[in-house]
């Protein structure tokens, strides 16, 4: 991650990134095949950990989410669900083996999707011509829709049009270029990597075979918004004031094209629940501007979304609600899958992938010098009788550096001393300092993640694995009951 502090992090890869295949794994592979494509037919496959699978472009054009297919280019995927897709028919050699492999026919929904592609880019010109900014588009539904798959399409798109759109990961789940735990937002001006599940990878210290990208990242160490929604809904705020000051140099230093290109927004699917996401579903779209929502997969948002936004007290409010045609191919990732990608995308933040080898390093901290605070979770019985919880005043009345019932700590984190149960954790090393209030502690965004591989409560030291030899000095480190730990990350 190129941000200040630990100069360029090496290791923010991917989420879906995977351990490199092992040789033995490579030349087990049978003999390469080759599958005719015709037009607007697609190649959907899923690939487990570990298991190279291999596409070849030898005929004809293809995309992958987007992304164009150099021709005679070997791509290698592993850990990962997606689809070769092509306008006007191809030719692939293939070589591997799938979990599912199979050529769908009902792409439809792609058509629809460049469709809105288009509509866009008339929006984009027009704000060029304005020096206005460009659409702020909410994509929302329900999980296994194809909403990550629609915006990464959107995006490979505007980027080859010349655009510059920022992209915004809501889905702690995900974390885009970053660590599960994170939101993010990023701008894109080079295209995607198909291989990195099309979102490429961010700065790292080695080479590195595609353009890297700088994410913002702010730490939420829930799985789901609901978990803490006055907490997701902070975040936000905090994001958006970040990428509104962002788009306002833009203008003001007339390099308009990340204004006027606009924003491409990501949620997650738990949003599309009535009783608990809506609420924040309304803080993001009032928070980011939104002004286009498109709704994936549920006839019963997009009704209710209507109504929502139906009579806006003033144009600057009025919200576009559109349904869009859900991805036939997206497939619904099940727990034992999405954990097999976290502890892949962990590992991979401090030794690498198949394309990068990295070296982490080994760090020792004492314990007088350390402040590590762990994110209170208000669903937890064991909370300590915090009123941080469903059904508290809202927000705007909530005071962030307030002190609770929780032993004398604020109601968002609680700062701990080091222990044995801390091993296998990732801290995320916040830009604050370690004796700042609770609520700079909540807004600062990251610097990077460490993992904690041994703690010796006689000597009261701590091991850290960090991706770089600088010393982070008087940070605040923060964990939550989110993502499980990984055992196996160092010997």
């Amino acid at each position: 991650m190129a941000l200040p502090g630990l100069l360029s992090l090496p290791g923010l890869s991917q989420p879906s990134s995977n351990p490199q295949p092992s040789i033995a794994a490579v030349s087990a592979l049978a003999p390469p095949r080759t599958e005719e494509l015709a037009a607007r037919n697609e190649l959907r496959f899923e690939v487990a950990a570990n298991k190279p699978y291999r596409v070849r472009l030898i005929r004809g054009t293809a995309e992958i989410f987007g992304t164009e297919l150099g021709a005679n280019i070997q791509y290698t995927f592993t850990g990962t669900k997606a689809a070769v897709f092509t306008w006007h028919g191809c030719t692939l050699e293939l070589q591997g083996d799938a979990e599912s492999e199979y050529v769908g026919s009902e792409t439809d929904a792609m058509v629809e999707w460049m469709n809105m592609h288009g509509m866009l880019e008339t929006l984009r010109d027009d704000a060029s011509t304005s020096q206005d900014e460009g659409p702020r588009v909410l994509i929302v539904g329900p999980d296994a829709n194809g909403k990550s798959s629609l915006v990464k399409c959107l995006t490979s798109w505007a980027v080859r049009m010349g655009r510059t759109p920022t992209v915004i990961n809501l889905d702690s789940r995900e974390g885009i270029l970053s660590m599960p735990s994170s939101l993010t937002a990023t701008t894109y001006n080079t295209y995607l990597d198909v291989e990195d599940n099309g979102w490429g990878s961010s700065s790292v210290s080695g080479p590195t075979s595609t353009p890297t990208k700088t994410p913002l990242v702010y730490h939420y160490p829930f799985s789901s918004p609901e978990t803490n929604s006055s907490l997701y809904k902070a975040l936000i705020t905090r994001l958006a004031l970040a990428v509104s000051s962002k788009t306002s140099q833009d203008v003001s230093s007339h390099d308009a094209s990340a204004s006027s290109s606009g924003l491409l927004v990501d949620t997650p699917g738990s949003l599309n629940d009535p009783k608990s996401g809506y609420e924040v579903l309304h803080h993001i779209a009032a928070e980011l501007s939104i002004n286009i929502i498109l709704v994936l997969g549920s006839e019963r948002l997009f009704n209710d979304l209507q109504r929502k936004y139906a009579n806006p007290s003033s144009a600057d409010e009025r919200i576009t609600v559109l349904r869009i045609a859900p991805s036939p191919g997206a497939v619904a990732r099940d727990a034992r899958f999405m954990t097999a990608a976290r502890n892949a995308q962990i590992r991979s933040y401090f030794f690498g992938d198949a394309k990068t080898s990295l070296s982490p390093h080994s760090q020792m901290w004492d314990f007088a010098d350390l402040a590590i605070y762990r994110a209170f979770d208000p669903t937890a019985s064991n909370s300590g009788g915090i009123d941080f919880a469903p059904g508290a005043d809202d927000e705007d009345d909530y005071d962030p550096g307030a002190v609770g019932s929780n032993g004398g700590q604020g109601k968002m984190f609680e700062r701990v001393t080091p222990s044995m149960a801390l091993t296998h954790s990732v801290l995320a090393i916040k830009f604050a300092s370690g004796s700042a209030s609770q609520d700079a502690i909540r807004d600062a965004c990251v610097m990077g993640f460490v993992y904690i591989a041994d703690v010796d409560e006689v000597k009261k030291k701590v091991r850290f694995l960090a991706p770089h030899p600088s010393r982070w000095g008087d940070k605040a480190l923060v964990l939550g009951p989110w993502p499980e730990a990984v055992g196996d990350l160092v010997g």
